[in-house]
């Protein structure tokens, strides 16, 4: 996939990730409720989240979005099954919830998404034909934003997924760039 180019939103710059980030979304990743949709438990330390968050064997985008009162949230895009869908993820930091950051960052990258090439290599030429988002059934704030950005709910897997927090039930939500 191609780098991380700086998209804006009415609020937001989303840039790429930076060392210091991982201290503006540790008080969030660190805190085993915030966490508990993810597939990991919470951190331990600043310097394990940073690992995380710049695997170099992670083969997704970070997109880190931040206002003049800082770091927001953090917005992925990674390949998925097939070539043209993209898998897309969202975190907000646990003292923006409820703001909007979610869904007006999300429609930048959305927008992005469907609009920019996917990369350079021979089998990532055009823009993206359909983005995917796994959400744990039990996370009902993230499955509305989902929604509300226009994803439509395509399947429901049972104990789809083991994580920290056990089996986990997913729905798997699609928007087609035709819909958006």
């Amino acid at each position: 996939m191609t780098g991380v180019p700086s998209l804006t939103t009415p609020r937001f710059t989303m840039r790429p990730l930076r060392r210091t980030d991982a201290a503006a979304l540790f008080p969030t990743l660190s805190d085993p409720h915030q966490c508990r949709y993810l597939s990991r438990e919470a951190f331990a330390d600043e310097a394990e989240l940073h690992s995380w968050l710049a695997d170099p064997d992670w083969p997704g985008r970070t997109w880190i979005a931040e206002d003049a009162a800082g770091v927001a949230g953090r917005f992925v895009a990674m390949p998925a099954h097939e070539e043209g869908v993209i898998e897309v993820g969202y975190i907000t930091c646990a003292h923006r919830q409820r703001e909007g950051v979610a869904r007006e960052c999300m429609a930048a990258l959305i927008n992005h998404l469907f609009t920019a090439p996917i990369g350079e290599g021979p089998t990532e030429q055009g823009t993206a034909r359909k983005l995917i988002a796994v959400v744990d059934c039990e996370n009902p704030a993230s499955a509305r934003t989902a929604e509300r950005l226009g994803f439509v709910r395509e399947a429901h897997f049972r104990e789809h997924e083991t994580t920290h927090e056990g089996l986990r039930d997913v729905w798997v939500y699609g928007l087609l760039a035709r819909e958006w």
